[in-house]
């Protein structure tokens, strides 16, 4: 295991900027998650680290050791991709022993190895099976125990369950916590799925055009989101924002902080989700579209009274920084 620091890390493209002097530490055996839009730089931070692209200014370490100038396979790293990233024509037991076979171990120790890694994710019984055989969780999970047989000292995991479909995605998000918590390995994972971040990290890196917002438990960024960004970002549906009750404020309210039925407010019932034991009413509200949450009956389409709980977020509406 080990821990990684970006220190004041800028990267470019020629002109272009695209990381803009990220300071980030991840401590030795944490789960941490790079969470942000399509462009906002999580992924090359992750390329960073496994040696894929080269940082432009500042230092990358991973342990004790500025790797800035290391090739990729002297990182001691293990990166598992979007598209698993198998060969099609080696068996399960010969594309987790690959990397192995090219160190030169000897077999008996290559199968001991792969064995342990293959019952550890539920994959003893399809080791002599090929990637089309397999579905794609069970490809997924090949593609973790290739980068477990390593024994690395980091982890890093490129979107890996953004090709399953939603049940599949939520099984091996449990799976993956439990593996995190049995290998206690250190691991860097990104992301544009504030849900996954939510359910899996230790801490969450939130980043937007480069630059780093906020790193935080995901209860610390869920319940005191340092801008409007993330406060925006992180949490399912999203925080409502009210740009009209204060000059210049934006009050940000998530669907806990409105209680329906009474208040000095008027709003108008538009849209219902019905999700069994709550519901989530959408409301307009003075143009602002908001998100209630109720438990048991939902109320009618039409006029609700309601109010804010004084919990709301206040962010400065020229800057977006949070107000305190």
């Amino acid at each position: 295991m080990a821990s990684v620091h970006f220190r004041g890390v800028f990267k470019s493209y020629g002109d272009v900027q695209v990381l803009h002097g990220v300071d980030i530490q991840v401590g030795d055996g944490e789960f941490l998650v790079l969470v942000g839009p399509s462009g906002c730089g999580k992924s090359t931070l992750l390329r960073c680290i496994a040696g894929l692209e080269t940082v432009s200014d500042g230092e990358l370490l991973i342990g004790e050791r500025v790797v800035n100038d290391l090739a990729p396979r002297e990182r001691d790293v293990a990166m598992v991709f979007q598209s698993y990233a198998l060969y099609p024509h080696m068996t399960v037991r010969e594309n987790m022993g690959f990397a192995l076979k090219l160190r030169g171990l000897p077999k008996p120790d290559i199968n001991t190895q792969v064995e342990a890694a293959a019952e550890l994710l539920g994959l003893t019984e399809l080791l002599d099976r090929h990637p089309r055989e397999m579905s794609g969780g069970q490809r997924q999970r090949v593609a973790m125990g290739r980068a477990i047989v390593r024994r690395p000292k980091v982890f890093l995991f490129d979107e890996p369950l953004s090709n399953l479909d939603a049940k599949l995605r939520t099984q091996l998000r449990v799976e993956l916590k439990q593996l995190h918590h049995r290998l206690g390995t250190t691991m860097v994972y990104v992301t544009h799925d504030q849900v996954e971040a939510m359910t899996l990290a230790d801490r969450i890196a939130v980043l937007n055009g480069g630059y780093l917002q906020q790193i935080g438990t995901p209860s610390e960024l869920f319940h005191d989101p340092a801008n409007r960004f993330v406060a925006g970002f992180i949490g399912s549906p999203a925080m409502s924002f009210l740009e009209n009750l204060e000059d210049d404020v934006v009050v940000g309210v998530r669907p806990h902080q409105i209680m329906l039925g009474a208040g000095p407010l008027t709003g108008e019932v538009e849209v219902i989700e019905t999700l069994g034991f709550e519901s989530f009413v959408h409301l307009r509200f003075q143009g602002e579209a908001l998100v209630a949450r109720v438990e048991g009956e939902p109320p009618p389409r039409g006029p609700i009274r309601f109010r804010l709980l004084d919990t709301a977020c206040r962010f400065d509406k020229r800057t977006g920084e949070r107000r305190r």
